[in-house]
């Protein structure tokens, strides 16, 4: 009303004023903003649902970093609500020394593709001399820290293997810090290697005696549904799936970090998880205000986060997962694919959620580069009812059937990521989806049960 008060005033005074004042009058409200002192950016439209870790950290918990030297491993994803990246916030902070970033698989700035070799580096984002910190790469051979990487980089360096990225050296590159901070943006499934690279750096603190703390973000595909079996643990123990919890595991990076820190870590990392604040296990990344950034090349949306997790299995067969394409994992498909043939078939299963749609693609890297492919859209219409890993199953045994001659499993990829091969074996020998999703139910209840020790929410 103040606001509206104002303009009556001044419409008033207009009308017995000559034209040189009538200008000066409105040019002085085209320009009246530019005047005002600069306000923060508000990406949330005002709303304030969820607080991050990160946010709930430098508001309330500085003091475990004060006088440490700071190592923090973060991505593009590692930002407050307002797009504020966490490097910034730590960086421009003067209580908390920051003195090494770490990147996990796709690299600090997330422009590495899947099984990329990121190098070291150093960081030089602000266009001060004096500003130039070492960026470490967490994934290759040394995806767990090596130790003394401070003192010897190009030895560092020499050491990395990236055709074996599973194996962890026994050293660690942490000696130079007191604290390490974890800030990235998970999708809620066990084969994205974040986690991975999580529990990695537990176990390198663990050992060298240095705090980590894990600013939890939101599991962005909700943090109540699971699907698919617990990884046969140590069997199938990798870097696409380290420890036994389902495929879509409904649990956020801290709830993760302390079952991890409390079932597997020999010895025990001083560990600390800072929750969000208003938060609720319900909520889709959609309903928490926050704004979505890419947490890796092909994980460009919300929806793709969604079908991820059934979708993702397609690497281990000879179909296109999509990659290459503007829509990866919701289209799929390869060259010897009837789209309207398998979208008849699919459509008539009447799975719950979601509906196909027949699309050709001709992917620009990755399977089939180059290549016209046939296949499918997978449209989520109902994503409460929608169960990603099932209907995925779905999709392979339905390929399988009308596809004999050209569908063929990665064998031990496949089983890899899928953390046994109880599923592959079951879909060759022609066993039905819900005998399949039946055979895993009861592990799958009993995680339900285990994890309710390590829920924050």
């Amino acid at each position: 009303m103040g606001i509206q008060k104002s303009k009556n005033k001044i419409c008033t005074c207009i009308r017995g004023c000559s034209g040189i004042l009538l200008f000066l009058v409105f040019g002085a409200l085209i320009f009246w903003p530019a005047c005002q002192g600069k306000k923060e950016l508000d990406v949330r439209g005002g709303q304030d649902i969820v607080k991050l870790g990160i946010e709930v950290f430098m508001e309330k918990h500085l003091d475990l970093v004060r006088e440490k030297r700071v190592g923090l491993i973060t991505n593009p994803t590692g930002i407050s609500s307002r797009l504020e990246s966490s490097v910034d916030l730590f960086y421009r902070n003067p209580e908390i020394n920051l003195v090494a970033l770490y990147g996990p698989e796709h690299g600090v700035r997330g422009n590495a593709q899947a099984g990329e070799y990121v190098p070291f580096y150093m960081d030089t984002r602000y266009d001060i001399p004096e500003y130039s910190i070492p960026v470490f790469s967490l994934y290759g051979q040394s995806i767990k820290p090596a130790k003394g990487m401070f003192e010897d980089i190009d030895e560092y360096m020499r050491s990395f293997d990236t055709r074996d990225i599973g194996k962890v050296p026994e050293q660690s590159m942490v000696e130079s810090i007191d604290v390490l901070v974890f800030d990235i943006q998970d999708v809620g499934t066990r084969i994205y290697t974040y986690v991975a690279t999580m529990a990695y750096c537990m176990e390198a603190c663990a050992e060298n005696d240095i705090e980590f703390i894990v600013m939890d973000r939101p599991n962005p595909i909700n943090g109540i549904a699971m699907e698919g079996p617990l990884l046969e643990y140590p069997d199938y123990s990798s870097f696409v799936g380290l420890y036994p919890v389902p495929v879509r595991h409904g649990m956020t990076v801290g709830e993760l970090a302390s079952y991890f820190n409390d079932k597997f870590l020999t010895k025990k990392a001083e560990l600390t998880v800072i929750p969000m604040e208003g938060w609720r296990r319900e909520m889709w990344f959609d309903e928490t205000s926050l704004p979505w950034v890419i947490p890796s090349p092909n994980m460009p949306t919300l929806a793709t986060a969604t079908v991820y997790p059934g979708q993702v299995f397609l690497e281990g067969t000879n179909v296109s997962e999509g990659r290459g394409t503007t829509k990866p994992f919701e289209l799929f498909g390869a060259p010897w694919i009837d789209g309207f043939h398998l979208v008849e078939k699919l459509n008539r299963l009447n799975l719950p959620g979601v509906k196909f749609r027949e699309a050709w693609f001709t992917p620009t890297f990755s399977k089939f580069q180059g290549e016209l492919c046939g296949g499918a859209q997978i449209h989520v219409v109902d994503r409460h009812q929608f169960r990603s890993f099932n209907t995925s199953l779905f999709i392979m045994k339905t390929m399988m059937e009308l596809y004999a001659e050209s569908f063929t499993f990665h064998d031990e990829y496949f089983d890899k990521i899928m953390g046994t091969s109880r599923v592959r074996e079951a879909l060759k020998r022609g066993v039905g989806v819900k005998d399949i999703v039946e055979s895993y139910t009861e592990e799958l209840d009993s995680f339900s049960k285990l994890r309710k020790s390590y829920l924050l929410y």
